[in-house]
């Protein structure tokens, strides 16, 4: 039985891990500026460098979460410090577009064990009445990563000071905070919370074990129509916060600066009602908080694509508008562990994750698409129809999953 205060200290050192990791996912577009003149790069290769953190990302999902699994959750957390804040100090330092492209590599690298450690750490250290609430806890500290390197490169640039020293300070400042969280580990969590969770027989060769690997992810229909939901969310996500501005400007006629100032503080409304989605997760369970934040994003999302409300209402709508998304995600990571054993929660988060990346990666071009051919309303029609095929979606894991375990992981402790 873990302490209560040890629950804490794992989800405050997880919660901290999560912003260095999204900070380190947002080195690169603060500094697009900087980097075209500095390196005289063009913008499709900053977009192929964005690229490369993401494909990386994406190829590194599941051997990380079979290691998480197999070998433990402290070397891929430890992997995942230590490559991040050396990618970041690599891209501090670059001094040529080649050099760019491998500091991307390493850092995608380092961001891909995050998830893979994380989820599973949080599972095993808390209990099925805390643990949405401590994964609404993991995904605000992730919204305040994603905040910081913008933050601190305007800072930096206000002072005088450049790109570079204000990377190279995220830099060192995620590696101090690696070095602090892996000796906090080290020293005061539990080996029953961090150890292996799967034996892998050393018989077998690799392409034996990763043939092994894949049957596994395919044998759970549960876990594969979750990865979906998560693709359509993160497709969803990235819409809203991409072109909300835009839709005020261009259908409700509002002023650029009241268009952002509005998008920023529908952006912090979400971060937290994350809280919120967490406490409602586990005070009834992750199936009513995920139907009413998806019926709540098709009406949203209709209603302001229709382009029929005043203006008042619009930005009274838009204020929400990413709450629908960001509220259900406590419950999604819950249904998640609750669909996963002890031996396999970090590689289904590893496929999960695979979910979130791979929506990020077509939501631009599919609709920039649309927005292109019938105008931004269409966009938010569009997301609407994701809100309603995330209910769908929702209803198959259920169906497919049958009797939700009540102890989640818990049960096959």
């Amino acid at each position: 039985m873990v302490s209560d205060s040890q629950s804490r200290l794992v989800v405050g050192l997880v919660g901290g891990s999560h912003v260095v990791n999204h900070a380190y996912f947002m080195l690169l577009p603060p500094i697009f500026g900087p980097l075209r003149s500095d390196l005289g790069v063009t913008d499709a290769q900053l977009g192929i460098a964005l690229g490369t953190v993401g494909v990386v990302v994406t190829a590194f999902q599941l051997p990380l979460g079979s290691v998480s699994d197999s070998r433990g959750r402290k070397p891929v957390l430890a992997l995942s410090l230590i490559f991040g804040a050396l990618g970041a100090l690599l891209t501090a330092a670059a001094q040529s577009y080649v050099w760019l492209l491998a500091a991307s590599v390493v850092t995608g690298i380092g961001i891909a064990g995050h998830h893979p450690a994380h989820y599973p750490l949080i599972g095993s250290a808390t209990t099925p009445a805390t643990r949405g609430r401590a994964y609404s806890v993991h995904g605000f500290f992730g919204v305040v990563g994603f905040a910081a390197p913008p933050a601190i490169v305007a800072l930096f640039a206000t002072l005088g000071l450049g790109w570079r020293l204000a990377i190279g300070t995220v830099a060192v400042l995620g590696g101090l905070y690696g070095v602090v969280a892996l000796l906090t580990f080290d020293r005061y969590v539990d080996d029953d919370i961090t150890a292996p969770t799967r034996v892998v027989s050393t018989d077998a060769s690799l392409a034996q074990r990763a043939r092994s690997e894949l049957r596994s992810v395919l044998s759970s229909p549960a876990i594969l129509s979750l990865t979906v939901l998560w693709f359509v969310t993160s497709m969803a996500a990235w819409g809203i916060k991409q072109y909300t501005a835009s839709l005020l400007t261009d259908v409700y006629r509002i002023p650029d600066p009241t268009a952002n100032f509005t998008v920023s503080a529908m952006l912090v409304t979400g971060a937290v009602v994350i809280f919120g989605g967490g406490w409602f997760t586990d005070r009834f369970s992750p199936a009513p908080v995920l139907l009413v934040g998806y019926a709540a994003l098709v009406v949203v999302a209709a209603g302001l694509g229709l382009g029929l409300l005043p203006t008042l209402g619009a930005l009274g709508l838009v204020m929400v508008l990413s709450a629908t998304v960001d509220g259900s995600r406590p419950a999604r990571a819950s249904l998640a562990d609750a669909l996963s054993t002890e031996d396999s929660a970090g590689k289904n988060f590893a496929l999960l994750t695979v979910g979130i990346s791979g929506g990020a990666a077509v939501a631009p071009p599919v609709l920039a698409a649309v927005v292109e051919r019938a105008g931004v309303e269409a966009a938010f029609l569009v997301l609407a129809g994701m809100g309603a095929v995330a209910i769908a979606l929702t209803a198959v894991v259920l169906a497919v999953a049958g009797e939700l375990p009540t102890t989640g992981r818990a049960a096959s402790e």
